[in-house]
């Protein structure tokens, strides 16, 4: 926690910093993040590593039944991802990263890169080590981590109002043992499975449909009434009657 309170106090230090020192066209001053640290300004046509960790920042703002692309290269679909993030957080929306997004971000995460919100041990109700799903251990917990920003954004679009995350990553094992389907994306580690807490199920399933799930299944379709189940499954499959989508 003083971690966290730490970043959040520099968050604000470097926004103002940029607004009185006029350095919100570019980075800013070298900042060590303990997560990840932005050391240039990016904007459409930029390419690499750094993108591709904005990316994964930005995968909950693609817009209505989109999925934003992580693959490095800063286009368009980038470009409005980023000002819907700026927008929701009270920055200029210019789908710039400078200063002022990245001081939001380093705010927004902690220090092992998940959300502040979300953690790895809430998208894993398995075993610890990721491994046994349908997919390697390394990959299954990077789909975890986009899932985690996209749970963010949803929970942000909600009023930042506690999500209760009922259930994450599986191996086969597990998957069995809970009677999951046999091609379950918990297999994959891009699932979540949502409780109602605060928002109704049905308001979690409508609303996920703008924060980059391919995925969404909830009340009215089969063995989902008591949960909203999110993934990235590779194409739009969205079936939870009782709430209109």
């Amino acid at each position: 926690m003083a971690a966290r309170a730490a970043r959040t106090i520099l968050a604000f230090f470097m926004i103002v910093s940029g607004f009185t020192a006029g350095v919100l066209a570019t980075a800013g001053t070298a900042h060590a993040d303990g997560c990840y640290t932005w050391s240039r300004t990016l904007s459409e046509g930029s390419s690499g590593a750094d993108v591709t960790q904005l990316q994964i920042r930005l995968g909950g703002y693609p817009g209505y039944g989109s999925v934003l692309a992580v693959d490095g290269r800063f286009g368009p679909a980038t470009t409005a991802a980023l000002k819907r993030f700026q927008s929701a957080y009270g920055l200029t929306a210019d789908g710039i990263a400078g200063a002022a997004t990245y001081s939001k971000l380093y705010a927004l995460q902690d220090d092992d890169c998940t959300p502040v919100h979300f953690s790895y041990g809430e998208l894993n109700d398995c075993n610890t080590t990721w491994s046994g799903g349908a997919v390697d251990a390394a990959t299954a917990k990077a789909n975890a981590l986009r899932t985690m920003w996209k749970l963010e954004a949803l929970r942000h679009a909600l009023g930042d109002q506690p999500i209760t995350v009922t259930s994450g990553f599986r191996s086969r094992a597990c998957n069995d043992a809970v009677g999951g389907a046999s091609d379950s994306r918990h297999l994959y580690g891009d699932a979540a499975d949502l409780g109602a807490g605060p928002h109704s199920l049905c308001t979690l399933a409508r609303q996920a449909r703008n924060h980059g799930f391919n995925g969404i299944l909830g009340p009215g379709y089969p063995g989902h009434d008591d949960h909203t189940h999110l993934d990235h499954r590779g194409s739009r499959f969205w079936s939870a009657p009782a709430c209109g989508v």
